[in-house]
């Protein structure tokens, strides 16, 4: 997930655009948090600290249980607190937050059928009183449209891979509300206020977390769940936390995020990708008469205090969409100025080869796997990070195996999240540079049709009849392997996945751009920079090449 909340795995676009609704940050004009969450922000406050008692022994006992410190009071963070509440083993936590309150902020975040099935899997009333607040998107009509010609380019199928897999639907929850219920069972373990800045372990491996206030909280496990801008990966890497060295990149691209109150949907969708030339547009149903659109955009890096918008950001947004379906605009048109917020997004690439543990030190969430948030993705895979780190660390008797078991969680979600991850990375590339208006060529009425007739609009059209097969491969991968458990059938799912991706990405790579495909799938690291920039050179030629004759043939833009 990057500097935002999460939107709606493998290698490869179209799991971009089947990822579902999002939960982009948006700006004042929402409604503010219930009485009950005000009420757990009071006792949250005033938590005492817990910490791992001085000279204890190795064994981990009833007595002298593991003590779990948890920097980061976001999902991941108290997923992983719920896990350990409701575990069984002799374990205590405590949760440092360095917010001083929980304030409501951002839209909706998507709880994929994947997150849905883990949690489920920790606590059957956890469970329900999440699906309570849930507003079902999975069950409904989801899919991309031609943006200009308001038409249908592709539905896919949420509902089936979850019911023959006997999982809940895909749903969108208000992150306010999902907090709240996380905190019920872990508040009196939880402080305010308390940011983790630093640790430092000792010879025996038991950590002492160093807060901003200078107080020091010592346990014997250090979970660093404090974000993309983590001071505990800074710390462990001997990196800053923000800048050039921190690992954290901008992403090229800016968000533009609406939430309103809005009649004007269609209740039979989930939500809608409006495809075309250069930018892309969804809409989504975020429940209770309210609806969430964010539009993208390539931008360079801080381009809101920039780029002037005179007349405000939704007149804006309607002149760069100018000429695109009706849907954009009539949301676009009742929108109001406090209702929209622009952010730039912030990712990390795949940490394939970059340290998730050292010692009894692990990272959780955006602190190792930042991802783009157009899969939607972001918080569920942060919640499968915590489920296993929880079965992992509950599992040992002895604080010796600690390490050990932090490394196994870490191979057991390395490959899974790098894929999402690495996907959630350049599939913005490939749908903002790479996809287009599908051209059109026939007889439509009774009359010759010879529309966008380039590179881009071909290939875009070529994959029309594949996509629906991708799709349920998509979701046969994302899907069955919750878990986080070796499979060989998503080995076999994987390479299929894989496949597709690279035939998608070497099409795309004459119109998106070589940098693009390749150094989106790490190629300069695996071929080094020269070889790629040579391979690049190979494909503008053949780029100039292909077009001049598309041109012959129909005209580009006809």
């Amino acid at each position: 997930m990057c500097d935002t909340a999460a939107l709606p795995s493998g290698i490869m676009l179209t799991m971009l655009l089947a990822g579902g609704a999002g939960a982009l940050r948006v700006g004042t004009g929402a409604t503010a948090l219930k009485p009950r969450a005000s009420f757990i922000t009071a006792v949250v406050a005033e938590a005492p600290v817990q910490s791992a008692p001085k000279g204890a022994s190795q064994a981990i006992t009833a007595n002298e249980p593991l003590h779990v410190l948890i920097a980061g009071g976001g999902v991941g963070g108290l997923v992983l607190a719920n896990c350990l509440q409701l575990s069984k083993a002799p374990v205590t936590y405590t949760v440092l937050e360095r917010t001083k309150e929980f304030k409501k902020f951002g839209g909706p975040i998507q709880l994929a059928s994947n997150a849905m099935q883990a949690l489920r899997s920790i606590d059957e009333e956890l469970y329900a009183e999440i699906e309570e607040q849930a507003t079902w998107t999975g069950n409904r009509t989801n899919g991309i449209k031609d943006g200009i010609r308001n038409e249908w380019y592709a539905k896919f199928d949420l509902k089936s891979p979850a019911e023959v897999r006997s999982m809940p639907f895909t749903c969108v929850v208000e992150r306010p509300e999902l907090q709240e219920i996380l905190m019920r069972r872990t508040s009196h373990n939880l402080r305010l206020g308390a940011g983790v800045e630093s640790y430092t372990q000792d010879e025996s491996g038991r950590v002492t977390a160093r807060l901003a206030n200078g107080e020091e909280v010592r346990g014997d496990v250090l979970i660093g769940a404090d974000g993309i801008w983590s001071d505990v990966r800074a710390t462990m890497t001997n990196t800053p936390t923000r800048g050039d060295e921190s690992g954290v990149t901008y992403s090229g691209y800016t968000v533009f995020a609406g939430e309103l109150n809005y009649d004007g949907g269609d209740p039979e969708c989930g939500y809608k990708v409006y495809i075309g030339p250069q930018q892309y547009f969804v809409i989504t149903d975020i429940g209770r008469g309210r609806y969430q659109w964010y539009a993208f955009l390539a931008r360079p890096m801080d381009s809101e205090s920039s780029e002037e918008k005179p007349e405000g950001s939704s007149l804006y947004l309607q002149g760069l969409f100018e000429g695109w379906s009706h849907e954009i605009h009539d949301i676009l048109k009742v929108t109001q100025e406090h209702e929209i917020e622009q952010r730039d997004l912030y990712d990390r690439p795949p940490s394939v080869l970059k340290p998730w543990t050292k010692g009894n030190v692990a990272l959780l969430g955006d602190a190792v796997h930042a991802m783009m948030p157009n899969l939607g993705q972001g918080g569920c895979q942060a919640l499968e990070d915590a489920l296993v780190l929880s079965e992992e660390m509950t599992a040992v008797s002895s604080r010796t195996q600690l390490e050990g078991a932090l490394r196994t969680y870490r191979n057991r979600r390395l490959t899974r999240s790098a894929a999402v991850q690495g996907l959630s990375r350049f599939a913005s590339d490939i749908i903002i540079r790479g996809f287009d208006t599908p051209c059109k060529l026939g007889f439509y009425d009774g009359r010759f049709v010879c529309e966008n007739l380039n590179y881009a609009g071909v290939v875009t059209r070529m994959l029309q009849p594949i996509l629906p097969i991708f799709f349920t491969m998509q979701f046969a991968f994302l899907y069955d392997d919750w878990r986080n458990k070796f499979s060989l059938e998503n080995v076999k799912i994987g390479f299929g996945i894989l496949a597709f991706g690279l035939l998608v990405l070497a099409a795309f790579a004459l119109t998106a751009g070589t940098e693009v495909a390749y150094l989106g799938v790490g190629a300069e690291a695996l071929l080094g920079a020269e070889s790629v920039e040579v391979v690049g050179a190979w494909f503008a030629e053949q780029s100039t090449v292909v077009q001049e004759i598309l041109n012959s043939l129909g005209g580009t833009g006809l």
